[in-house]
């Protein structure tokens, strides 16, 4: 049973920090410099699977990336001949991916866009109007990137296959799904309602603490139920308070417990 929750207080935070202000030092700020939806979709999909580790080396490295395929990371890609890719970043390093993986997952991209058009052309041709959730879409979509990326070892790119809540390439179709005043868009023909909640640690303290879920792994079924949760209310758009709910931890300003007695009634709002 979800717990009953006072959305006023959601819709008060939602409106106080979904705002650019309160971006950075989120990797999100990366995406802000590409008009063209063709190099965003390009720049999401690298900032976010790097969206793991300290934040600092998170944006130093997406920074080292961006770099090298700057200013339009589409017609860089084109134009480049896949040796001139493999050979961008010898010495890279970010926790456990390397610099090959990530000319790997360039070459991916690259492939991927030849066959598709676009990464956007591609995800639809994933998407089916029956699916309840985005779930399906991105299995297949991974399924494709990684048939393309051969030489990707770690954890790169996950899979809902696996069970794993695939917190960043979540966080990647949040970014390029939704628009407002934080999130970009630009992916216009996918469903804000199928999204699910990119699931760190933050998101799953907060669906365990509004009885969204009692799963003891922040795995893809916590993930799934925390999204439900949401939905309950805010069926259109189960992922809309995500960026405010996750600036916990961040803005020294908000207290996770203090909020979660007041969203549950516990305590005067």
């Amino acid at each position: 049973m979800v717990t009953k929750i006072n959305k006023k207080i959601l819709d008060s935070l939602y409106n106080k920090y979904n705002r650019k202000t309160f971006v950075s030092p989120d990797p999100l700020q990366f995406l802000y410099g590409y008009d063209n939806i063709d190099d965003r979709e390009i720049v999401g999909l690298i900032a976010s699977v790097l969206a793991y580790g300290k934040v600092t080396q998170i944006l130093k490295s997406t920074n080292v990336i961006l770099e090298k395929i700057t200013p339009e990371p589409s017609v860089f890609l084109n134009n480049s001949s896949p040796s001139k890719i493999k050979k961008l970043f010898p010495n890279f390093k970010h926790r456990f991916a390397t610099g090959k993986e990530i000319s790997s997952l360039l070459l991916a991209v690259r492939s991927v866009i030849n066959k598709h058009g676009s990464l956007y052309s591609c995800f639809r041709s994933c998407s089916k109007a029956e699916q309840k959730t985005i779930i399906p879409a991105l299995t297949e979509f991974t399924a494709i990137l990684k048939e393309k990326a051969v030489d990707i070892k770690s954890n790169l790119l996950p899979s809902p296959k696996n069970g794993s809540a695939c917190k960043r390439l979540n966080l990647y179709l949040r970014w390029m799904v939704r628009k407002d005043r934080v999130d970009p868009g630009g992916w216009d023909k996918i469903e804000t309602s199928k999204l699910i909640i990119p699931l760190d640690t933050h998101m799953y303290k907060i669906g365990k603490a509004l009885e969204f879920t009692n799963r003891k792994q922040a795995n893809l079924k916590a993930a799934l139920e925390i999204t439900e949760g949401f939905r309950a209310f805010i069926p259109a758009d189960p992922v809309r308070y995500d960026f405010a709910l996750t600036r916990f931890g961040i803005r020294d300003e908000l207290d996770m417990n203090k909020f979660i007695r007041k969203l549950k009634g516990i305590t005067p709002a």
